[in-house]
């Protein structure tokens, strides 16, 4: 057991974690519909957003159930790295989360509680009932399914769309990080022996159920918004996402990951990584002056 994986992430770097401030709402506050005044692209990020703290966090306790399991200490380091950036994206997405529900994003706020709070108790309890394989499994399907959409995010056709700037340059930053950690989850599922009908069978059902829980939450988060209530704008806004490259022949790319023996590595984004960190992170990079 383990050893396939060894090989694996031997080549593999371990994700950095950077310590990073953003600044939402400067030099000048955000519009309301902060995606180039669209209202469904605006909505679908808000709740995105708002799902991502408490969702990294359920990754992160997936991955530390088999912590103690993993011998490999090449692979030790990287699950340090993915915790670490797991960690600092709840943390920003939470800042931005803050700013959405004082815009007048109320469904934002129903992702919003603490460690003491009874939902997220009842969270972790349901978690835990869980055979740790299948929460595993989970969270290897939901990184592959966010590195789907990262590459996707960093493409000039998605970085071409005007918006608020500052909301850009923390999904630039995230989608960087999501590449950089794709494989994480799933070298720690494969070295502790995790089945492979598991693996696939859930990324079965994650393909079949996310567009249409999340478009409907989406459609929820619009009747909240007064200013949103304009039907055929948003009946042509939503034809447009799903026409748009962030979401057109997604589906091709995730049910890659249901083909037995398939590797989140196959999927080669070195050449787009080495982009993005320079374009970030270099000498004169666009997110020098936030890190900490």
């Amino acid at each position: 057991m383990g050893a396939a994986a060894a090989t694996t992430t031997t080549a593999t770097a371990y994700p950095p974690v950077r310590r990073i401030r953003f600044r939402f709402g400067e030099p000048r506050p955000m519009k309301r519909h902060f995606v180039d005044g669209d209202i469904v692209m605006s909505h679908l990020t808000a709740l995105l957003s708002a799902i991502f703290p408490p969702g990294e966090e359920g990754f992160i306790r997936s991955v530390r159930r088999f912590a103690d399991h993993v011998s490999d200490p090449v692979l030790k380091k990287r699950v340090a790295g993915f915790i670490g950036q797991e960690s600092v994206h709840g943390q920003e997405h939470r800042r931005l989360n803050e700013q959405l529900v004082a815009m007048g994003y109320p469904l934002v706020r129903v992702f919003m509680f603490d460690h003491d709070s009874r939902r997220h108790k009842w969270i972790v309890r349901a978690e835990n009932r869980l055979p740790g394989y299948l929460h595993l499994a989970a969270t290897a399907a939901a990184e592959h399914y966010t590195a789907t959409l990262a590459q996707r995010v960093l493409t000039d056709e998605i970085q071409a769309i005007p918006g608020d700037p500052e909301v850009r340059q923390l999904l630039n930053w995230h989608a960087v990080e999501e590449l950089e950690h794709k494989s994480v989850a799933f070298d720690v599922y494969r070295f502790v022996g995790g089945p492979e009908w598991i693996r696939i069978a859930v990324m079965g059902v994650v393909y079949v159920l996310t567009i249409p829980v999340v478009t409907g939450g989406v459609m929820v988060s619009i009747m909240t918004d007064p200013s949103g209530r304009r039907p055929i704008t948003v009946l042509r806004q939503t034809i447009g996402v799903f026409r748009g490259p962030l979401l057109k022949g997604v589906m091709a790319d995730l049910r890659k990951y249901m083909r037995p023996g398939f590797h989140p590595d196959d999927i080669d984004t070195t050449e787009l990584l080495d982009k993005w960190r320079a374009e970030l992170f270099g000498t004169e990079g666009a997110l020098v002056d936030h890190l900490k």
